[in-house]
């Protein structure tokens, strides 16, 4: 059992073994935290916490957090970062995703309350929808269609936003909302159905890589380090209202599957298929108040990043499969 009396933090991530949940794990170590990971999972994957196994100041728990949370242990601060995250995964598993964006953020700032813990939900820039304002700003509404395939995640993360704001304002619990934009590196999921992981894929496998629509809608690009070290400052700052985080570094879908293509060198093609039911046009973080409140603004230049990933998943596919 983890206890204060020891001096360093103790942090509870959900999501644990997922992507950005081990990520903030890594960067949590590293700071002197211990770490409790909780993950059931259902999209996270035990490679992406292997190298934790035997660290003394890390524990996993296999727990689904839209269940009731028991933990003896002391604990500083709870970062719930547990949800299916790519359309394939929400898609797949709807009512999961709406269970662990309600249910699991009622559990989570129900244990930051118990014990008197800092909370930081990760949500998403999803929560703007396919916006009408460009960039995007963190005091935008967003234009989001509750009863489309898609609002099983933007709703459950706007959900999340309000349960975490009522929590502070009413049992005055501390905590932080990060709007996440598109992020990518090392450990993503080989098919998740995102962009990254998908083009890189298909381009190391020869396959063809597919476009949606005619590729002219736009992503911002974040590496994953740049991304988690404005987490870590949100989660040690004063600030309560969402931050965007994200590189506002803009392209469009075609350019980026063009990157791709020159930096694997590939002979794949480019295919195009029909648009996804409310696929967003546009999508650019306004980091103004990251910049000011935070000090933080991406670093890693987006070749260099890239590169770190294609490595990664070079060493995971075959050419002619996955």
């Amino acid at each position: 059992m983890f206890s204060r009396s020891s001096g360093s933090p103790i942090s509870v991530v959900t999501g644990g073994a997922g992507f950005l949940g081990s990520h903030l794990s890594d960067r949590l170590l590293a700071e002197g935290h211990r770490v409790i990971g909780l993950d059931n999972f259902l999209t996270g994957n035990t490679e992406n916490i292997g190298h934790l196994a035997g660290n003394e100041n890390y524990r996993f728990i296999r727990q689904d957090v839209s269940n009731y949370i028991f933990l003896p242990d002391d604990v500083d601060f709870v970062f719930h970062f547990a949800s299916p995250a790519s359309p394939i995964d929400y898609l797949e598993h709807p009512i999961p995703t709406m269970k662990v964006g309600a249910l699991g953020t009622h559990n989570t700032l129900g244990l930051a309350k118990a014990k008197q813990a800092k909370f930081l939900i990760a949500s998403t820039s999803e929560c703007y929808g396919d916006p009408l304002v460009h960039p995007q700003t963190e005091d935008y509404w967003g234009n989001v269609n509750p009863i489309g395939p898609r609002g099983v995640y933007d709703e459950a993360k706007r959900f999340a936003e309000a349960m975490t704001m009522a929590y502070h304002r009413f049992h005055h619990v501390d905590t932080k909302i990060v709007r996440i934009f598109n992020t990518y590196g090392p450990r993503m999921r080989l098919r998740d159905g995102r962009v990254v992981p998908a083009f890189i894929g298909q381009a190391l496998t020869g396959e063809p890589l597919t476009v949606f629509g005619d590729g002219s809608q736009t992503r911002s690009f974040c590496y994953v380090s740049d991304l988690i070290d404005g987490i870590y400052r949100l989660a040690l700052s004063d600030f309560h209202e969402p931050v965007n985080i994200g590189n506002p570094r803009e392209m469009t879908i075609k350019q980026f599957g063009e990157h791709i293509l020159r930096l694997t060198e590939s002979k794949s093609q480019i295919e195009y298929r029909p648009l996804p039911v409310d696929d967003p046009k546009v999508r650019q973080p306004d980091i103004t108040r990251a910049k000011h409140v935070l000090n933080w603004e991406p670093r890693v230049d987006f070749e260099e990043g890239i590169r770190h990933t294609i490595d990664f998943f070079r060493s995971r596919v075959r050419p002619g499969g996955h």
